[in-house]
């Protein structure tokens, strides 16, 4: 259950040069397009004001033709925490929101629990960021695509679920020997502070070697608060990954 919390952003950055699946935003999912439908689970999660921060006017469009808040971000930045952090500073020059959190725009069937987890973890001053991992199984770890995060989980459950400290994050399978295997969940709760701190940090050596750039945030000596969740949500990232989410929309229409 959801703590009380001041009502904190989700942003979800979206650029349609995707290099996988170009314009995978406005593909169509059940007959809207996929950004919608990360927007609407995103506002189902009541949590605070969603933003989506794009660099094409077609999404910006999209968005606002449902009544939605989209901000038009530089299309060179370099990364999608750049450009929460922009759209961020666009819609809160005061500085208001202490917190935010970056929700990958290619999460249409995300379960809205994860995102109230991200708020409840953001409401204690622990860490500088947060994130999720969920268990995975032998041979899912073996994939790279896959990322492994290494935890120092605690005892202490004050929000009803686990959580713990990231040691560390990789496409290998780690940690060696009998302890399980985590699959991160690439969505992010930020403090404003260390965003605005992380963005203006150079690519660090760790991050350029395993292509994992919240490797930059322990290298520089970031504590990364990790919540432990049942599952890990299907993200979308090839034509395959694709049909698959369109047959599971199709045939939960077909039982509901």
């Amino acid at each position: 259950m959801m703590t009380e919390t001041a009502a904190l952003p989700i942003l979800i950055p979206a650029r349609m040069k995707a290099s996988r699946l170009p314009g995978k935003p406005l593909a169509d999912i059940a007959g809207k397009p996929m950004i919608i439908h990360v927007w609407e689970r995103a506002m189902a999660a009541n949590i605070g004001p969603v933003i989506v921060a794009t660099d094409a006017e077609d999404i910006a469009a999209t968005i606002r033709a449902e009544g939605g808040t989209a901000v038009m971000t530089d299309p060179d930045l370099p990364s999608g925490s750049d450009r929460i952090y922009e759209a961020l500073c666009h819609i809160d020059p005061d500085g208001q929101y202490g917190s935010v959190i970056n929700l990958q725009g290619d999460l249409p069937e995300i379960d809205i629990s994860l995102l109230r987890m991200l708020a409840d973890m953001l409401s204690q001053p622990t860490w500088d960021l947060v994130t999720l991992a969920a268990e995975c199984s032998t041979d899912e770890a073996q994939l790279s695509q896959i990322v492994k995060a290494v935890i120092a989980w605690q005892d202490e459950q004050s929000l009803g679920f686990p959580v713990g400290n990231a040691l560390y994050f990789s496409r290998a399978a780690i940690p060696d020997g009998p302890a399980p295997f985590w699959h991160h969940i690439g969505l992010y709760g930020w403090r404003r502070d260390a965003l605005a701190r992380f963005i203006s940090l150079p690519p660090s050596p760790l991050e350029l070697s395993e292509k994992l750039e919240q490797l930059r945030a322990l290298e520089n000596g970031m504590n990364i608060g990790v919540g432990k969740a049942t599952h890990a949500p299907g993200g979308i990232d090839t034509e395959a990954d694709l049909i698959a989410c369109r047959a599971r929309f199709e045939a939960a229409t077909k039982t509901s």
